[in-house]
């Protein structure tokens, strides 16, 4: 599918495995630049990088580090002389009972899921030309709820709040701002729930199956797309219908 993103200036966090990295891959084979960063390093990425059109690059950088966020943005001024497109994909799941929820752990998850979206967006703003595209992931779980995970969704929804002020703020500039929500997503082997609750989902699912990485990932090129051109301030949940 042509999204209009060739010779796009790509930025996607947490983009070294799970949605992130199909993320990262999609807006390669569509022919945009991308830098994608992650708390690790990530050769395999950067190998199968290489084997597409293009100059991309992967850098190792903890979101929720100021310093280092500063570093990423610089990375994306010189390899890609700005932005078109900003991607915050890095998150957290978590879970555990609220009356068990310390402040450290209730501060990791902020931290993670929405200061690290903070920061970025933030630094990545002056890059940003006008008429860019930004996009949150964020989760169904944080409109809908989830036990154990007061944390977790507050952080989660938070980040739609975010996406809609920011989406009237830059307006002005054409640059718009979405949201991309997923369900319950398997992202490789191995992840997931375990069965039992897995069919327990599909039953409740419309489209009777779990989603995939590919799935988020054809939302996030979207929004960044041409197509999705008068789209702003908008969530799209990627759940299959649950």
């Amino acid at each position: 599918m042509d999204h209009g993103l060739a010779g796009k200036r790509v930025l996607v966090t947490g983009g070294t495995r799970g949605i992130g990295r199909e993320t990262v891959l999609g807006f390669a084979r569509a022919g945009a630049r991308v830098v994608a960063c992650g708390r690790t390093a990530a050769d395999d990425l950067a190998r199968e990088l290489k084997e597409q059109d293009g100059a991309h690059r992967v850098v190792q950088a903890d979101v929720t580090d100021a310093d280092e966020v500063a570093g990423l943005a610089a990375v994306c001024r010189k390899e890609l002389g700005g932005l078109d497109v900003v991607v915050n994909n890095v998150g957290a799941d978590a879970r555990g009972r609220f009356d068990e929820l310390t402040e450290e752990e209730w501060q990791r998850v902020i931290d993670t899921n929405l200061t690290g979206a903070f920061l970025v967006t933030r630094a990545a703003i002056g890059l940003l030309a006008d008429h860019g595209s930004i996009v949150y992931v964020g989760a169904v779980a944080g409109t809908r709820g989830r036990p154990e995970s007061a944390h977790y969704g507050a952080s989660k929804t938070a980040l739609t709040g975010l996406a809609r002020s920011l989406a009237k703020e830059l307006g002005r500039r054409g640059v718009r701002v979405n949201t991309v929500a997923p369900g319950v997503i398997v992202t490789g082997p191995g992840s997931g729930p375990p069965p039992p609750v897995a069919e327990i989902i599909r039953g409740m699912t419309a489209l009777g199956r779990l989603g995939t990485s590919a799935d988020v990932a054809a939302a996030v090129l979207f929004l960044a797309g041409d197509a999705s051109r008068y789209i702003s301030g908008a969530t799209i949940n990627v759940d299959g219908g649950l």
